[in-house]
């Protein structure tokens, strides 16, 4: 009996069709064309299928967040709050950070009278939870962060640093860049940029914190720090802190100045940032400030007239100024800044500040020339591979030979026009998972047919043999495909970058292989059985 497969061919060209498309197209065909006139068909298919960091060529980096740094920001802020609550309550303690470097979520609140003690802890219950109070002795108490907040805050300041990273690295423009977590060690991050020509500049812009903070200045420049300590009677007060400067009020000298611990306001609060000139025609930065920092900005220089104020960035000052009047919500840092200096740094606040600072682990620079020796190489062994599959399946299975040919050129089209529509970065893994891809849609038409053989030795009529041998070989094809899939998902969730990417082509490249070697190739065998006479034997 005849089958009509009219339908069944339709949708197979369909599906043909839609996937070339992708891959000549892809999901913004203007743009496509726009390649092709100008480079041609290759110019294209890379618009829609991008080429990964070993094949473009590019930097690859590992970066480690000092997320102890996020802590001490954020207990340098409740310190703050803190002494601003107490006097409110009428309690004038001693509040300090012990050991800020090695413990600092650890604050210390001394010389507590011990009829305040109650009122001690209502504060710190109602108005900071995340911390637990702890008794010490002559009225000394230690305040602690607890450890699950600890742990959320430094992993907050990782997801926000991959943020930052990427927002920056945006705005230069790299293609399908690499920005996420490292999953081989704590708290770093895997950059990837493919096709970077300036990577001193990027790593320049990555690393920056361009924290920026505008706090009070309590008293400088002085030449060193020792000077410092000596204008103020041998110690600096708990809530002020010594940090160097450029400014250039010392004519190229070192700077060092006293300013205070917490900021009036910081990077969080900034709208938007632009590079300029000040009236003498030197690059400088402005800024403006969001409406609750331009608030709280207000209040602070309303307090402080004639105060100085310091700008500082990246825990250096750039800037001191005399706070004349009260200043709501624009602002500008004028400087030893070059043109490129002011873009960089417009463009870092405007990203948003790092959470704490970062330094690299791993770099390494893949040049062009590799990549496109990666490329050739690749497309080498999957064209010989698929040439040695196609010649192989054609003299050992004869006639049905060509119907696994079709098939698996068919598989290609499939995988190739699904990088093209999800716009996919291809590696050099990558390569190698549509290799193999290959080889497992060979490895299941090899199981259906040989299960044809073994039914047409048995005395089965040809379509009875196809019918058995698609039926029995399923259920090991599905087997061996879903095995298979999930190696290369656990692959995708706990890989990085090029391992992704083979994961990705495997994972698709399997799916298709199912449609393909089950579906495409029964329906070319239903075809050439409706062409032959009742009992004319099956070439393969």
């Amino acid at each position: 009996m005849r089958k009509n497969l009219l339908s069944k061919t339709l949708l197979i060209i369909a599906i043909l069709l839609v996937f070339i498309y992708g891959i000549f197209l892809g999901t913004d065909p203007d743009k496509a064309i726009a390649a092709w006139k100008q480079g041609g068909v290759l110019a294209a298919i890379q618009e829609n299928i991008h080429l990964g960091l070993d094949l473009k060529g590019g930097t690859h980096l590992i970066l480690q967040v000092a997320v102890n740094e996020a802590v001490n920001a954020d207990t340098d802020r409740t310190v703050s709050s803190l002494k601003d609550d107490l006097q409110k309550a009428g309690i004038t303690p001693d509040i300090s950070k012990p050991d800020a470097q090695n413990h600092p979520e650890v604050i210390a609140i001394k010389n507590v009278p011990p009829d305040k003690v109650s009122a001690l802890r209502n504060t710190i219950s109602d108005n900071l939870p995340q911390y637990e109070l702890q008794s010490g002795s002559n009225g000394a108490y230690q305040m602690v962060m607890k450890p699950s907040e600890v742990t959320a805050l430094q992993q907050r300041a990782v997801q926000q640093a991959i943020e930052t990273i990427r927002n920056r690295v945006d705005q230069f423009g790299v293609s399908e860049p690499t920005i996420q977590e490292h999953g081989l060690g704590a708290y770093q991050i895997l950059v990837e940029l493919p096709g970077v020509d300036d990577p001193a500049r990027v790593k320049e812009l990555i690393q920056s914190t361009a924290m920026l903070e505008i706090r009070q200045a309590m008293g400088g420049p002085y030449p060193d720090e020792q000077s410092a300590l000596q204008a103020n009677s041998g110690t600096i007060p708990p809530d002020a802190v010594i940090l160097a400067g450029n400014t250039g009020q010392s004519e190229g000298q070192p700077e060092y100045f006293v300013v205070s611990r917490s900021s009036a306001v910081a990077g969080s609060d900034i709208r938007d940032a632009n590079a300029s000139r000040d009236e003498n025609g030197r690059p400088d930065v402005q800024f403006s400030l969001s409406n609750d920092g331009g608030r709280r900005f207000y209040a602070f220089t309303s307090e402080h007239q004639q105060d100085k104020l310091a700008i500082v960035l990246d825990n250096r000052v750039r800037e001191v100024a005399t706070i004349q009047e009260p200043i709501r919500d624009q602002v500008r840092i004028t400087g030893a800044f070059t043109e490129d200096q002011t873009r960089d740094l417009s463009t870092m606040l405007r990203s948003g500040a790092l959470p704490a600072s970062i330094h690299y682990l791993d770099e390494e620079t893949v040049g062009p020339s590799l990549g496109a020796d990666s490329i050739r190489a690749g497309v080498l062994a999957a064209v010989i591979g698929m040439a040695a599959v196609l010649i192989f399946m054609l003299i050992y299975y004869h006639g049905a030979g060509i119907n696994a040919d079709l098939a698996l050129l068919l598989n290609l089209v499939i995988l190739l026009g699904f990088l093209g529509f999800s716009h996919a970065t291809l590696t050099l893994p990558g390569i190698a998972g549509v290799i193999l891809t290959i080889g497992m849609g060979v490895d299941s038409n090899v199981l259906i047919f040989e299960r044809i053989r073994e039914e047409l030795r048995a005395g089965k009529a040809p379509a009875a043999a196809v019918e058995q041998g698609f039926g029995h070989a399923w259920l090991t094809i599905v087997d061996t495909h879903v095995t298979t899939i999930v190696s290369a998902f656990i692959l995708f969730i706990f890989g990085t970058g090029p391992v992704r990417g083979f994961a990705t082509t495997l994972t698709f490249g399997l799916l298709a292989n199912l449609f393909t070697a089950v579906f495409v190739s029964r329906v070319i065998f239903d075809s050439a059985l409706n062409r032959k006479e009742r009992g004319e034997a099956l070439s393969i």
